[in-house]
């Protein structure tokens, strides 16, 4: 009686050491850092699994062949980016637009991108410094700002 509780020890014990080495190695997989043009482009280092953002590039989109290529940039640096996907883009990603890659960043320079996510355009916001900018309803109500 008391070799068969050990195998149940033994045997719970394996079952459990497989499904934490499962959760962290599912884990590891999937976590991205997030960096900006000018931090990529700093580094000079190929990288895996990396999240990049800032604007697309004026001019930059071209359409070939099921690929996509175009310029990420911040400021005066800029990174080509080419995206092979069957995802549909967003309707907001367009030339002048904010977006976030995931993908891999080569040694060359290149980045492959896996996933393409657009920010929403800011013309749904108020202009800032309008009066009543962002108030509605009842705050605007109370505040004199209607």
């Amino acid at each position: 009686m008391h070799s068969k509780k050990w195998k149940f020890v033994v045997g719970i014990g394996i079952i459990l050491a497989v499904v934490a080495w499962e959760g962290v190695s599912a884990f590891n997989q999937n976590k991205t850092y997030y960096v900006t043009v000018n931090e990529l482009t700093q580094a000079q280092t190929s990288r895996r699994h990396i999240r990049v953002g800032g604007v697309v590039a004026q001019g930059s989109i071209q359409r070939h062949e099921g690929q996509l290529s175009f310029r990420l940039s911040q400021d005066a640096k800029s990174i080509p980016v080419t995206y092979v996907g069957t995802d549909t883009l967003p309707d907001t990603f367009k030339d002048g637009a904010q977006a976030i890659v995931d993908g891999d960043y080569t040694a060359n320079g290149d980045f492959r991108a896996d996933i393409i996510q657009a920010k929403c355009a800011s013309k749904y916001a108020a202009t800032p410094g309008a009066k009543g900018a962002g108030m509605k309803g009842p705050v605007a109500e109370v505040s004199g700002q209607r």
